[in-house]
């Protein structure tokens, strides 16, 4: 027979396993967003490139440049208040943060090394389609600007 606790533990575990479940890997709302303003932009460019480091959500192979369209929560988006730590099993979430953050650091080196720019766009930042505009604009317009 269980507890009260239990059962309320179970029901918990159950709709947090429904809510993650539903979170997406990609085409998420704010990479359809970045890519509706790169084709707006004029750039076109392909899509989760498995050859390379990290499957990048964007590659823009013309430019030598990836982006990454990262959540303020999975990726711990340093002074967002999206990136909350939730109350409980702390330890298993401040495990699960670290290994994401070390692992974007890992994969961002090993493009760099391999003669990418990599662009990260934080999911916070997709609310302002105008500022986020300006600075996709602006850093791939460096690029082009370098490379000719």
């Amino acid at each position: 027979m269980m507890s009260r606790h239990q059962k309320t533990d179970a029901l918990v575990d159950a709709v947090r396993s429904r809510i993650m479940r539903a979170v997406r890997r990609s085409h998420t709302g704010p990479e359809l967003l970045v890519r509706k303003l790169l084709h707006e932009l004029g750039y076109r460019f392909r899509l989760q490139r498995r050859d390379l480091p990290g499957t990048p959500d964007i590659v823009l192979p013309k430019h030598r440049t990836v982006i990454f369209v990262h959540g303020c929560f999975w990726h711990r988006h340093k002074g967002c208040q999206k990136a909350t730590m939730p109350k409980t099993r702390g330890e298993f979430w401040r495990e699960k943060f670290n290994r994401n953050v070390s692992r974007d650091r890992y994969v961002e080196r090993a493009l760099v090394n391999e003669g990418w720019r990599v662009l990260t766009i934080w999911e916070c930042e997709t609310r302002q389609s105008e500022t986020l505009r300006a600075k996709l604009s602006g850093a791939l317009k460096r690029r082009t600007a370098r490379s000719t």
